[in-house]
């Protein structure tokens, strides 16, 4: 019988959208076998991995202080260091391993000195994790393996790769769309949209690969860094999952 995977993308704040489809993939009691995530996705997976329900992850995820002032660096490669997310996993999660996840978890980075995408999936889970969601210029590099990681979405925004593994079928989580509804674009905008259509190629290119794939519409209505709209954010993507979830239910069947 064949298991089933779940990629989640990277996306910032948007990430709180992960939260909402997991929760009505949970309500359809559908037993997920594999986690990857990239960046926020990665966060989230993990901690949906050790056992915690979305509505809990929504509140850890709003409590979290990842980009507090003492965590500000001055004249290094980014303007924060990772502390909040490797204390927050640390907090939550206290073991702080991958072997002792209740679902197997993959984190996915960037080597950005060798220009490939790494798959993490043992040993210290909190500094993985933080090398996922280390976004370009806003936090510095982690040094790991002997090399510098950055965001995984770099190379990989959908990493539905190490669930090709094992034959599983995969649902793929992408929170990242852009609208063509817009009335006037700033340089923030045009910096998002501009990271997000580059990246979006190799997200498409994996759709065909995934059993089920959701795209809340629209995601762009909320920006990368809008970490006050978590709420609003999981409730919209809460009720579009909850609109497809006959689809999203037909995977226990394929």
């Amino acid at each position: 019988m064949k298991q089933i995977g779940l990629a989640l993308s990277g996306g910032g704040a948007r990430g709180f959208a992960h939260l909402g489809v997991l929760k009505v993939i949970d309500e359809l009691n559908i037993k997920i076998s594999a986690i990857s995530g990239t960046s926020a996705g990665a966060l989230f997976g993990s901690m949906y991995a050790a056992g915690y329900k979305p509505d809990e992850i929504l509140k850890i995820g709003k409590a979290a202080k990842l980009f507090n002032f003492p965590n500000i660096l001055f004249g290094k490669s980014g303007f924060f260091n990772t502390q909040g997310f490797e204390e927050t996993i640390t907090r939550y999660i206290p073991d702080n391993s991958f072997e002792k996840l209740k679902i197997p978890f993959t984190a996915v980075a960037t080597d950005i000195v060798n220009n490939k995408t790494v798959y993490l999936n043992s040993g210290e889970l909190a500094k993985s994790v933080a090398a996922s969601a280390c976004i370009p210029l806003v936090f510095e590099p982690i040094h790991l393996n002997e090399t510098y990681l950055l965001d995984g979405g770099i190379l990989n925004q959908l990493p539905i790769e190490p669930l090709l593994e094992n034959d599983n079928r995969i649902i793929g989580v992408h929170v990242n769309s852009m609208s063509d509804k817009i009335e006037d674009l700033h340089m923030k905008d045009m910096l998002d949209r501009s990271f997000h259509c580059a990246l979006g190629q190799s997200v498409y290119s994996k759709t065909h690969a995934c059993d089920i794939f959701i795209e809340p519409p629209g995601m762009s209505r909320f920006g990368m860094f809008d970490f006050n709209k978590a709420d609003e954010i999981f409730e919209y993507a809460y009720q579009y999952a909850s609109s497809i979830r006959a689809e999203i239910e037909s995977i226990k069947f394929v």
